[in-house]
Formats: structure tokens, C-alpha cells, sequence
């Protein structure tokens, strides 16, 4: 299916690896010229060659380093997209997952860490996007979180109760901007990303797993349809709920975890 999506401006954040890649992977394969983002320029670099080899004839992948924690940083993220394709009609929002701990291992600047990683990066890169994404007709916003927004996930306290706020902002976005602009979030459940690498590394080294393989298997067994997701099937889903296919989504926060999930809603 063509998702109508050939020519627009993509701008995904903490792109260069994982989930945010696999985004501009999957918007890039549909002809979207795509911005990626992270701090590391090498890693970036080779993100960019990446997802190039990939992208459909004609679509356009360029990469741009900045800290999502840094405002300054996100408005040059925003304004240099503009700058190279004429324009911003697709955001997508990524952050890397803060560190595993429990309650009572969690300082204050953690917690306030935490906030400024995962909730006002969003808000910041949103409000410098926003005046382009409202232009010519509209645009579209998907928020990448995690079930773990649903159930709660052991030794995540910073991610299950920040995230939960990123979820909130989504659907506030999807009513005060429409209808120029619809706004969504995904919910990955359990994918082999680096983010997963080390949750399973951490388990072996606090006694949890036995090995590498041990846990990685503990990860799997969970999943209905088999195994841990291969990060293109959540980039897929998010290229689609940017695309005009989905045009009568909004406000929506989609699972993608394999039927991991036990929640109904």
C-alpha cells in the first residue's frame, strides 16, 4: 500500500540507533525525506548511511546532531529540517530510556533527569515544529513511549510513571491542534534494540539471568506471536500513522508489542 507519503519532511529525534532509526528507516523506504538525530556524530554518520541504503529513489536522508535537553539545540534540529527540504510536515518523537532502578534507588536529580529526557524534549521540539507543521494544510506528530505507560514494568519506576506524561501531552495535542495537526503515540512493547541489550546485560550482572542468552529468552518468552519485535515492524506503524492512510487516527496510542501486553485498554 502506498502510504502518499513520497516527498514530504520527516524529522525524527534520537534517531541514530533503535526504535527512532527504525522510524526514519520505514518513513524513508515511503519516499519521505528524512532528518535523523543524536549526539553521537559518528554513530549518526553511520545511521544516515544506513538508512540511505534503504530509503526509496528520489527520498533524501540527512542526519543533524543535537541534545534533546539542550532548547537551543532542538530549534537548530527544527530550523536546519526546514532549511534542507523546504519545510516540516512529519514529526516523530524518540528518546533513549532512562536508567533501570527501583523507587528507593532513585535520587531527585533523577527524577528531574527523567522529566527533562522524556517529557520536555517533547514539548520543546513540538513547539519549534509547530509553526511549520501547521503550514500548507497540516501535518502529523507520533510520540514513540512504551507499554510500560499500561503496565508497569519492574525496576523501570522512571520510565513507567514519566512516560505516563508524554502520553498525556499526545492526547492533549490531538484535540488543541486539531484539525491542522493529529498527533499519536506508539507503544513498543519488548524489541532487539540497544535499550534491550542492556536491560538484559544489567539483569546478568544483578544476578537475575544466568547469561546474556538466558535473559534474552526470559525477554521472549512473554510474546504470543513469537520472539521479541524487530524494530521495522514499529517503524512501519509509525510511517503508517503518519501517512494520510490513517487520517481518521488521532488522539490514539497504539501497542506494538506482540500481544505482550495483558491490559484490554
Amino acid at each position: 500500500m502506498d502510504l502518499g507519503i513520497d516527498g514530504d519532511a520527516a524529522l525524527v529525534t534520537a534517531s541514530s540507533s533503535g526504535l527512532g532509526k527504525a522510524s526514519g528507516r520505514a518513513l524513508a523506504e515511503e519516499g519521505a525525506n528524512v532528518v535523523l538525530n543524536g549526539r553521537d556524530e559518528e554513530r549518526l554518520e553511520a545511521a544516515v548511511a544506513d538508512v540511505s541504503a534503504d530509503a526509496a529513489d528520489g527520498a533524501e536522508v540527512i542526519g543533524h546532531a543535537a541534545d534533546l535537553t539542550d532548547p537551543e539545540a532542538i530549534e537548530g534540529l527544527v530550523e536546519r529540517t526546514v532549511e534542507a527540504f523546504g519545510g516540516l510536515d512529519h514529526l516523530v518523537t524518540s528518546a533513549g530510556g532512562p536508567p533501570a532502578k527501583s523507587f528507593r534507588e532513585t535520587t531527585d536529580e533523577e527524577w528531574y533527569d527523567a522529566f527533562d529526557q522524556l517529557v520536555m524534549s517533547v514539548v520543546r521540539t513540538v513547539r519549534a515544529a509547530l509553526p511549520y507543521l501547521e503550514a500548507d494544510g497540516g501535518g502529523t506528530i507520533v510520540t514513540i513511549a512504551s507499554v510500560s505507560v499500561k503496565e508497569p514494568v519492574d525496576d523501570l519506576v522512571l520510565s513507567n510513571s514519566v512516560r505516563a506524561g508524554v502520553l498525556g501531552l499526545e492526547k492533549t495535542l490531538s484535540t488543541e491542534l486539531a484539525p491542522e495537526i493529529r498527533a499519536n503515540a506508539v507503544l513498543p512493547g519488548t524489541h532487539e534494540t540497544p535499550r534491550v541489550e542492556s536491560l538484559v546485560e544489567q539483569g546478568v550482572e544483578d544476578g537475575r539471568f544466568d547469561s546474556y542468552e538466558q535473559g534474552m529468552n526470559e525477554w521472549a518468552r512473554e510474546v504470543p506471536v513469537g520472539g521479541i519485535g524487530d524494530p521495522l515492524d514499529l517503524g512501519r506503524v509509525v510511517a503508517f500513522l503518519s501517512s494520510p492512510r490513517s487520517g481518521f487516527v488521532s488522539g490514539a496510542a497504539v501497542p506494538v508489542d506482540g500481544g505482550e501486553g495483558a491490559s484490554t485498554f
